[in-house]
């Protein structure tokens, strides 16, 4: 790509964010992205085939690291022999989830794009994903204390569902409210703290 090629494409880059941010994706204009570029509409789409693809551009990778993060905490967990799997609750998600954190606030912009501004595109089903892996991470958990002698009581399905919800909600109101990092720590350290807790108690372990 030449120079004068990364600079068009910084400038529509730059301004996309700008509107994104300010409207969202389903209100913003991609009139007023080309305009705030100073390209032309047949410029833009040497780069871009449409409003999706631009902000698949500038979310799609931070999506896939914070899911791909996320999946991998997960399985590393499963690979944990079953009779550690307790002692190691909280380690392998806690160590993710700070991860997580560190990551999104290194690009802080990118996380308000997918968590504010993403309706009307798959980036505003990041929390319904992850509370999904979290569900079926749970389940399998359940069957590892089965197999331990420590079942667990019966769980309702939708209070489950809420309560995982609210977890993520949680941990993403950091990130949204972008606090300093350093509070931002130690609140994920309490969140964390709290909901294990309560987990451990409704499981009756």
């Amino acid at each position: 790509m030449s120079e004068a090629d990364q600079t068009t494409l910084h400038l529509i880059l730059s301004a996309a964010m700008q509107e994104f941010l300010e409207k969202g994706f389903k209100s913003a204009s991609l009139r007023n992205i080309v305009k705030t570029a100073g390209v032309t509409t047949g410029a833009f789409y040497g780069y871009y085939d449409s409003k999706e693809d631009l902000f698949e551009a500038l979310a799609g990778e931070h999506y896939s690291f914070l899911l791909d993060c996320f999946c991998k905490a997960q399985r590393e967990f499963a690979e944990i022999p079953p009779e550690e799997q307790p002692d190691n609750l909280t380690t392998t998600s806690g160590e993710c989830m700070y991860e997580m954190l560190l990551y999104a606030y290194d690009h802080l912009d990118e996380f308000k794009l997918i968590l504010c501004c993403s309706e009307g595109t798959r980036f505003s089903k990041l929390i319904d994903e992850m509370v999904e892996i979290e569900t079926n991470a749970t389940h399998d958990y359940f069957k590892v204390l089965e197999r331990l002698g420590r079942p667990v009581p019966s769980i309702d399905k939708r209070l489950e569902h809420i309560l995982i919800t609210g977890m993520f909600n949680t941990f993403f109101e950091l990130i949204i409210h972008e606090m300093p990092i350093e509070e931002a720590k130690h609140y994920l350290k309490e969140m964390r703290t709290f909901y294990t807790a309560g987990w451990m108690k409704i499981m009756g372990q």
